[in-house]
This record gives structure tokens, sequence and C-alpha cells, in this order.
């Protein structure tokens, strides 16, 4: 099966790796031969985020998107972003490691269902979460991540009704703190709807010196009991910044690993979900697809690569842009 063939029937490529290999190293080779840079989220294995040029949330991974200058885009994440990435450069090459690397929060606001929802309120502004498709950003006004949602809910009127998609729990969130009563898509991820509250209280009862600290994406009444909420960047900037010794997280996993680089002496515990698994944590699926040997042959071969039709594209670039420009005001 050649690679053509492998990306349409697996989505990636798969090739027999000898094992005396240094993944990192061949990989940081071929990045320099190849002119590519690397974009990486926080929810990637530590091995990826150690090699990656940037590591960051999805507001940070698209403001580095916009000014990379380079000719390839490696984006260890999910689709979504990858596609974000062509938005805002479509004369760079961007490959993902695995095609299949979808967002259950993306899949779960189909474009058809939005434009109808938009037909039936012509009069509402459509705020999209940046974990959304290509075609539901071009059907939206605005994009925002959870690091700016509520930024970017507040630079529009407050007479100005909104659709929030896709996801309930960040739009109820900021629909709290913000006042406002947008008309919330019902749509979820099933990582941040993964944490148990009786476990969660448990821990919390087991370690009373520390703070809870959960992602806006949760369910409520896991924000209910989080003495900070907010964005992976802004988790990190939390536990850097706070007093505090010891904090229960409540997001993917995989911020652990970054977070813990900033803060060595502080203890990080992964909020329990109700899955029996390893690490008796909430792990994305989809964003642990992608591994150092689908990054090393994703860029030896630089495939699979993420396109986004010209006239989607231009389309979304206006909400994306737009979310650029109010996130950089002062």
């Amino acid at each position: 099966m050649n690679v053509a063939e492998q990306i349409q029937k697996k989505g990636y490529i798969s090739e027999p790796i000898d094992s005396s290999l240094d993944l990192s190293a061949e990989i940081l080779k071929l990045k320099k031969e190849k002119n590519a840079v690397i974009l990486a989220h926080y929810y990637q294995e530590p091995a990826i985020q150690e090699i990656a040029d940037y590591v960051g949330d999805s507001l940070g991974l698209s403001q580095e998107a916009a000014r990379v200058d380079c000719d390839i885009i490696l984006f260890a994440g999910v689709h979504f972003m990858a596609e974000t990435a062509k938005i805002l450069n479509p004369h760079r090459k961007v490959i993902l490691p695995d095609l299949n690397a979808g967002c259950s929060l993306a899949e779960s606001c189909n474009p058809d269902d939005l434009r109808k929802l938009k037909e039936k309120h012509p009069d509402h502004v459509v705020i999209t979460y940046v974990n959304a498709s290509a075609e539901v950003k071009a059907l939206s006004d605005i994009v925002c991540t959870s690091s700016n949602a509520k930024k970017i809910v507040d630079s529009v009127p407050e007479n100005q009704p909104i659709i929030f998609a896709p996801d309930k729990n960040l739009g109820r969130y900021i629909n709290k703190i913000t006042g406002r009563n947008m008309l919330l898509w019902d749509g979820a991820c099933i990582v941040h709807e993964a944490f148990s509250i009786e476990k969660l209280l448990k821990v919390a009862q087991e370690h009373p010196d520390a703070k809870i600290i959960a992602h806006p994406e949760s369910e409520e009444h896991i924000l209910k009991t989080a003495d900070y909420i907010g964005s992976t960047a802004g988790m990190i900037h939390f536990v850097e910044t706070d007093e505090s010794q010891k904090y229960i997280v409540a997001t993917e996993a995989g911020i652990l690993h970054e977070m813990q680089k900033k803060v060595p002496h502080k203890v990080l515990i992964p909020a329990p979900s109700h899955e029996d698994n390893t690490c008796a944590c909430s792990e994305c699926a989809f964003m642990k697809m992608n591994t150092l040997q689908k990054l090393y042959l994703c860029l030896k071969y630089e495939q699979p690569e993420v396109t986004v039709p010209e006239d989607i594209r231009l389309k979304a670039l206006k909400s994306v842009n737009r979310m650029l420009e109010i996130s950089a005001r002062k």
C-alpha cells in the first residue's frame, strides 16, 4: 500500500521504523531541512511537546499560526486546529500526523444544522468556539477561544442577541459572568464532561489544602467547586502566580507536563474521571492519536495535508481575523 492509499484508508502513514532511530532528533533534522515549524497543543504527549517550536492553547496556537514564516506547518493537535492554521496560511503547506484526530465538540455542530438555526434567528450574531470545522467558522461572525470568550462576547452590544456554538458549558459559563442570555448550541466536549463530581469531592477531602482549577468546558457542577476557572493557558498562569502549593486540575491531563515544568516545586493532582483508566484522569483520545512515529513519517512525506476550499476559507478567515483583532485590543 503506497502513501496515498494509506492516507485514504487509515488517515495516516505507517511503515516500519528502525527501533534504534532517535525519532526526536530525526524530526528536528527534517524540520530544518524542510523549513518547517511544529505547533503543538498542551494536550499532546510530553515527547511531542518537547520538540515543538511552540506549545499553547487554541488562542495562542491561532496567534502563532498567523505569524509563522516557513514553508510547512506541522500541526500536532486535532483537525480543526490544522484547518485554522490553513485558513490563516493559504500559501503554506499544513500537515497533520493523523487525519482521524478529530474533536467530539466540533463534530457536534453540523454546518447544515447551524445554517438552519441562523435562518430561524436572522437577527442574531453567531459567535463560534474555535473547536469547530472550517465550514462552521465560515457561517460565523466571530470565532472565540476559552481564553478570550468573555472579551469577544463583551465586544458585542448588550442589546444584540447572540447564538453561541457549539459548547453549551462554555456558553453557560459566559452567560453567567457577563449577564447575557445567549442562545446556546447543545454541544459538549466528552473529555471535559468526563470528570466525576463524587471522585473530585473525595480527592478534595483528601487534600484540603489543594485548590481546584477547572476549564470552562467542564459541566456546571464541576465549575461550582472550582477556586479558579480558565483556559489551559490561564490555568498554567494561575498556578505560576498563585501562592498555594497544591492544585487539583480539571482539564485534559496533557496540560500537567507543561504546568509541572513551570512549577516544579508544586503538587499537581489530575481531577478524576468516571473512567477507570491508567491515570484515573481525563484524556483526549483524539489528541493522543498523534505519536512521534506519526510525526516523523508525516514530516518525511509531507503528508497527510490539510486543505480548505478557498470559498470556505475566505469566509472563515473573516471570523477568525475578527477574533484576533478583538483579542489584540488592550
